[in-house]
């Protein structure tokens, strides 16, 4: 039984080059994930919906019983987790259905069965929710959680772009209602309604649906959307920077163990999978890691010889 979870779990999981079996269930699944969302996008259209309406529920029902099946199957097999902080099964299991990627798998599945719990649920609104599923390709990739970590480490930096950014749009939109009010009533009527011209000036959207009038409304506007511009350029330059900072901090950890499985002059095969394991996870391409493995061993070398002269002497 441990051993039939263990290899559903590796099949389910991201699969590496050597896993043929578990590489054609991820091309399987990524495939179904993109006809899935090619056809709730086909559905929408009138023409298309109507007249194919058979074929897109039969899609729909295949679609669903393989993504519950996954789904199930995922549970049953998380205790072969190993790397769960959870000892028992049933926190193994219970950590993945209360997950990110847990949540979404169900969300996956939820939509299609609602208007059979529920009669009458609007079906636009189950047809949007099956698009979630283009979240289940966090199984296979770890963009989001990139995103995330790297947000995360400079969080400091990101509140306090964010705290200025809040202090734009309420100083924006303070003054463009004293200026616009008496010009432009029913647009400018509140500070609270004024937001919406503020929000798209300083994203640097500007619509162009609400515009100043006046001469002191037009100086705001200007100052305003100069604001946005620093304030979208400092974002994004903040993001630009946590992911940049994030590869350099899997670089070191990844040389870290190289250098240290390299210290005895052995790489033993625990070593070497280990290694590995984290080449893969840290997203260091092969011919980066094998720059690494030399200017290390060539640092070795030096090191070494070094010693034997400091020895002589």
């Amino acid at each position: 039984m441990e051993s039939m979870q263990h290899r559903l779990f590796q099949i389910l999981s991201k699969g590496d080059r050597n896993d043929k079996i578990s590489l054609i269930c991820d091309y399987f699944l990524s495939l179904l994930i993109f006809l899935n969302l090619v056809a709730v996008c086909l559905e929408s259209v009138e023409s298309i919906g109507a007249n194919y309406q058979q074929h897109f529920f039969y899609f729909e029902i295949f679609s669903v019983v393989i993504f519950a099946v996954e789904y199930l199957l995922r549970i049953w097999s998380m205790p072969a987790d190993r790397k769960n902080k959870h000892k028992t099964a049933s926190g193994r299991r219970a950590s993945y259905v209360f997950s990110f990627t847990g949540i979404i798998d169900l969300a996956a599945i939820l939509p299609s069965i609602l208007p059979y719990v529920f009669p009458g649920t609007d079906l636009r609104w189950l047809r949007v929710l099956r698009l979630l599923r283009l979240l289940k390709i966090s199984h296979y990739s770890t963009a989001l959680e990139d995103l995330f970590s790297a947000i995360y480490q400079e969080r400091q930096s990101f509140i306090a772009a964010l705290y200025l950014m809040a202090i734009a749009l309420f100083l924006s939109s303070s003054m463009m209602y004293l200026a616009e009010y008496e010009a432009q009533p029913e647009h400018f009527r509140s500070i609270p309604h004024t937001m919406w011209w503020s929000i798209i000036t300083l994203t640097t959207v500007g619509y162009g649906d609400v515009s100043p009038v006046t001469s002191i409304g037009k100086m705001v506007g200007a100052f305003t959307a100069l604001m946005g511009v620093c304030a979208v350029a400092l974002l994004t330059g903040i993001v630009a920077s946590a992911f940049s900072n994030q590869m350099a901090r899997r670089e070191a950890i990844f040389e870290a163990e190289v250098n240290a499985a390299m210290a005895d002059g052995i790489i033993t095969e625990e070593e070497a999978d280990h290694i590995e394991d984290l080449r893969s996870r840290f997203k260091i391409t092969e011919a980066h890691a094998q720059v690494i493995f030399e200017t290390i061993a060539e640092q070795q070398d030096f090191d070494d010889i070094v010693e034997e002269k400091t020895k002589k002497t």
